[in-house]
């Protein structure tokens, strides 16, 4: 008869290659994004005669982040602030200083039916609020400005302005990733490019092969210009004209480092008409998804009641902490770029004369109520996307906990 020591001993062991099965068949399962290719790293606009112009270079902060990234220590202080010993902030990246106020991502796959009218009400607000970007205004000379004490608010009917002493190039830039789109999407947005001007500030990239919304916005993410980056879906679900609603609650939490994510929510609508006449699977599915959100994701994230809307804003400075670590290319991108920004190292706290009192852990997130309203032609299939929705949710959460993904640049 065999003794308890033994069969403690045999169901550890069992347990133990359990967890290492577990561990190779996540290594297999967890996605993997692929490099992109060279011309997925080039533009097309039109130019100011209407015509489309041939593929240019496209910015690239994250390449050049990357490369300063290997030749800096992981922790270093913060260049010009006074922050005491022991404290340990990490540099927070090289990231190039912005050249215009605000960066559009719009991820679109087959959106020629849909991508006009969201255009037509997102050009109308930014030129209204923002304005063209003006070639001839000097740019923000290279430099940290992490420590700075940034407190820009953009308050009802009130033009967000820069101070002075930041030089910041403003207008706005739109960049639309064509994800493999085998319609007229982009035929639509370059002529709308070219009817309302808009030379040099629509660009559409193009995506080889299709990567799913999420590689769409990470990718559009490593090359943005903005102070200020928002991504939106070009179904225009979401009342562009609310951009100032996030610019607002981002300045609310934005931290010392300027760091600051705002995203809209559509959870005070869950009583509404339109959430009401849904179909009960709908509302099922829903409910169970957000249930399941709870469970596996960590403290912070699992408190945001609605995830998923696709309207979310992120300050330059927390972009270096969040996108190169990205692996999810699906419809669960957002909740890996809510689950980065919690995890995102330690900045340093400043107190009202912008002096350093401490550390704080984690980019903090605003949920700010958006208008929104049901667009017809989503391309997801409720009961199979919620499905994948919950396994890959599953699958991201036991890779970033047992070590399968990690905050790391090779």
């Amino acid at each position: 008869m065999a003794s308890a020591f033994q069969i403690l001993s045999t169901a550890l062991l069992t347990l133990g290659i359990l967890a290492f099965l577990g561990y190779v068949v996540l290594h297999l399962i967890a996605p993997k994004p692929r490099l992109p290719f060279p011309s997925e790293k080039t533009y097309i606009t039109t130019n100011p005669d209407g015509t489309t112009s041939s593929p240019r270079p496209l910015p690239c902060w994250y390449d050049r982040w990357l490369a300063e990234r290997h030749l800096t220590s992981d922790h270093q202080p913060i260049p010009g602030s006074d922050i005491p010993d022991g404290y340990p902030v990490p540099d927070t990246g090289a990231i190039e200083p912005a050249e215009v106020e605000i960066s559009v991502v719009i991820p679109a796959y087959n959106e020629a039916d849909r991508i006009l009218p969201t255009l037509e009400e997102m050009v109308e607000y930014l030129d209204a609020k923002f304005g063209r970007p003006d070639a001839e205004r000097p740019r923000l000379e290279r430099g940290n400005t992490a420590t700075q004490h940034h407190r820009l608010v953009f308050r009802k009917d009130q033009v967000l302005t820069t101070p002075e002493k930041e030089n910041v190039a403003g207008g706005y830039e739109i960049l639309i990733v064509n994800d493999g789109s085998t319609d007229k999407t982009v035929e639509v947005a370059l002529e709308f490019s070219a009817k309302h001007g808009l030379h040099d500030v629509l660009r559409v990239v193009t995506l080889e092969q299709n990567r799913g919304k999420g590689g769409g916005v990470t990718h559009g993410f490593r090359h943005v210009r903005g102070k200020y980056i928002v991504f939106a879906d070009a179904d225009g679900a979401s009342r562009f004209s609310d951009l100032g609603r996030l610019i607002e609650g981002c300045e609310d939490v934005v931290d010392g480092s300027n760091r600051g994510v705002a995203i809209g929510s559509r959870a005070h609508l869950v009583g509404s008409e339109a959430v009401v006449k849904r179909s009960a699977i709908r509302n099922f599915l829903m409910r169970s998804f957000h249930t399941i959100l709870m469970i596996f994701t960590p403290p912070a994230t699992s408190r945001i009641h609605d995830t998923q809307c696709g309207f979310k804003l992120f300050t330059r400075e927390s972009l270096p902490h969040i996108i190169p670590y990205m692996h999810t290319e699906g419809w669960i991108f957002d909740i890996e770029m809510l689950m980065l920004a919690e995890s995102a190292p330690a900045t340093a706290v400043l107190a009202s004369d912008g002096t350093v009192i401490g550390t704080s852990y984690g980019i903090k997130v605003a949920e700010v109520p958006i208008g929104w309203h049901e667009v017809d032609g989503s391309k997801m299939n409720l009961v199979q996307d919620s499905i994948k929705m919950a396994i890959g949710l599953a699958v991201l959460r036991a890779s970033w906990m047992l070590g399968v993904y990690r905050r790391r640049t090779t």
